[in-house]
């Protein structure tokens, strides 16, 4: 099993942007010298403890001061963005890391975002669609462009001057394209059957029960089968919040009562799925519970990882014994309220926990 991590990110709104933006850079500059593999980072423009405007510009920033770990955008909101400005972006950034990028896409979750772009209440999932098939085209055609959708328009047709390579869209440094994963946040999603039918493969949100993560892997299998190609274990990657101390009154503290940050992470959440948006499903094995009793403490007892390391170790392979094998562990990261903990959490991680996870999982039948 391999190490990742996945930052939404989400800090406290009173934090200054300047202070949580290094932070930011500081946990995924830990994570590369730590041996992560792959560190993928979120995106919202209209909430403040979101503060990562644009995944690529954020990523961007990283390029030449990371050695080892693939970036990831966690993810590109696509509805929000013109087809034509994810293409070149993309392909720059491509080739800013030299490929050292995987492409994160979704239609975005953020009902503030949707409406300040005029998309709420509009149908994301189409818009979503047809931006990243734009994309597609314009790195597999040639210019001038002449793409006519519903939502989005893309041409250079009338002021191409190609000899001089004006009205052409830079391409990307892999080819055809970066790798595309996309993030699963709802229980039996059919968007997992539909991006493994186009070769495409998912990330199972950290904010989901077990018992919901689990059903991804079916769905991903019922895709891939559909277009005639096996399904890896190796594809799937599983984000989780974790937490990892040298002592374990501070590992329940720290990562399990209000007063850590993993606490205030899942109240933000609490507020924003279920007292807004109406997705309590998303914490609810019995659609006929109250959502009264979907409380953060709740929410966070269930769904975060904490302890010492053996406790940590046995916690991982009892989630992976739950919801089935899988190829990549994203660990969650969250605000780092205690700097010295944040990134004492990370070194166990990396240096402790996962050899023993790795080792455990050689020695199972």
């Amino acid at each position: 099993m391999k190490l990742g991590t996945f930052m939404m990110p989400l800090h406290p709104p009173g934090r200054i942007a300047t202070e949580t933006l290094a932070e930011d850079r500081e946990a995924i500059l830990l994570a590369d010298r730590l041996g992560f593999r792959e560190a993928f980072v979120g995106e919202h423009v209209t909430d403040l403890s979101e503060n990562v405007t644009s995944c690529l510009m954020f990523l961007a920033s990283l390029a030449h001061d990371t050695k080892d770990i693939v970036l990831g955008s966690g993810t590109i909101n696509m509805p929000n963005t013109h087809p034509a400005a994810v293409a070149a972006q993309v392909a720059m950034l491509d080739h800013m890391l030299e490929g050292r990028f995987i492409m994160g896409i979704s239609p975005g979750g953020l009902m503030s975002d949707a409406e300040v772009f005029g998309n709420y209440q509009r149908n994301r999932n189409a818009m979503f669609v047809e931006a990243i098939d734009m994309v597609l085209k314009i790195w597999a055609g040639e210019p001038p462009y002449d793409l006519q959708g519903e939502f989005f328009k893309v041409s250079t047709k009338q002021t191409s001057i190609l000899e001089i390579g004006q009205g052409a869209i830079l391409r990307p440094y892999q080819k055809p394209h970066p790798p595309i994963v996309g993030t699963a946040v709802a229980p039996f999603s059919a968007g997992v059957t539909e991006m493994a039918k186009r070769g495409w493969t998912p990330i199972s949100a950290n904010f989901l029960l077990p018992e919901w993560v689990k059903t991804h892997w079916p769905k991903y299998v019922e895709g891939r089968t559909a277009v005639g190609a096996q399904a890896s274990p190796s594809d799937w990657r599983v984000a989780k919040s974790i937490f990892v101390a040298d002592d374990d009154e501070v590992a329940q503290r720290y990562g399990k009562s209000p007063e850590g940050p993993y606490h205030f992470y899942f109240r933000q959440l609490v507020r924003k799925l279920v007292g807004f948006s109406g997705r309590s499903n998303l914490f609810k094995l019995d659609p006929n519970q109250p959502d009264g009793e979907i409380t953060p403490d709740y929410v966070t007892n269930r769904l975060v990882i904490a302890g010492t390391v053996n406790s940590v170790v046995d916690q991982i392979l009892a989630f992976r014994e739950q919801i089935g094998d899988f190829g990549t562990l994203l660990y969650a990261c969250h605000d780092w309220m205690d700097p010295a903990l944040g990134r004492r959490s990370m070194q166990l991680m990396a240096q402790e926990v996962m050899p023993r996870v790795n080792a455990a999982l050689a020695q199972s039948p």
